[in-house]
């Protein structure tokens, strides 16, 4: 919420209590939604696998929050950030799959969940051509990291915006239409002064208002002060 609010935006928190009803009526107010991190994992059945030793329990109530934003921000155009298990709640939303432990799976990769005691790990993230590396600005950005989890086979409309020197997927990003649609695996809200972590909520902010107002199908509206982006807990 302090990311969302010092990027210019209001930060409006949505309830995983509400009715069906109620959460579509609150989206319908909103501009951008921020899909935040969660000590979760997502419930494997939605990717065809069964549970893994390491896997936290799901949060169903969470899970039917995050989807229904996303029908609504991926129908109207709205933008989204998807953070850490907002991420690959997103790729799986497509029909994307995940990586159910990364030790397990790879045992050669590099710490992505803050071992040796720490709570989160430091590394290098290698950006590809598109919107977020215009973002940084560079080829390459030093991330924070603290998940046990990655996207695996890529959701549909979605492609690989950077990657771990290991090769572990660190963030998607929508490509296939408009709208601006950004899953980073690292949290940028825990980099308060890092300018790259910074420009990802400015630019959340930017499409909330309406940068690409253009393109979207409907639901865009006209700049007028601050933008409401949702940020859920």
């Amino acid at each position: 919420m302090r990311a969302v609010r010092e990027a210019g935006g209001e930060p409006v928190e949505i309830s995983l209590d509400l009715s069906a009803e109620e959460l579509e009526r609150l989206a319908e107010t909103l501009d951008g939604f921020v899909l935040p991190g969660s000590p979760a994992d997502i419930e494997p059945r939605r990717f065809g696998r069964v549970r893994h030793p390491r896997e936290a329990p799901p949060d169903k109530r969470r899970e039917h929050t995050d989807d229904t934003l996303l029908d609504h921000a991926l129908d109207t155009g709205k933008p989204v950030l998807a953070i850490c298990f907002g991420a690959q709640l997103l790729n799986v939303h497509l029909h994307g799959t995940l990586i159910q432990d990364i030790p397990s799976a790879l045992p050669k990769a590099s710490d992505h969940d803050g071992g040796a005691g720490r709570e989160e790990s430091l590394h290098r993230i290698q950006l590809k051509r598109g919107r977020l590396a215009e973002i940084a600005g560079a080829s390459s950005a030093r991330v924070n990291s603290s998940h046990h989890q990655a996207v695996g086979a890529v959701g549909r409309g979605l492609r690989v915006a950077a990657r771990a020197p290991d090769g572990v997927i660190e963030a998607v990003e929508w490509a296939a239409g408009p709208g601006w649609v950004m899953g980073v695996q690292w949290h940028p809200e825990r980099m308060p002064g890092d300018r790259f972590a910074e420009a990802l909520f400015e630019r959340l902010v930017h499409e909330a208002r309406g940068g690409e107002k253009a393109a979207k199908p409907r639901g865009g509206r006209p700049s007028r002060g601050k933008r409401r982006a949702k940020s859920r807990r």
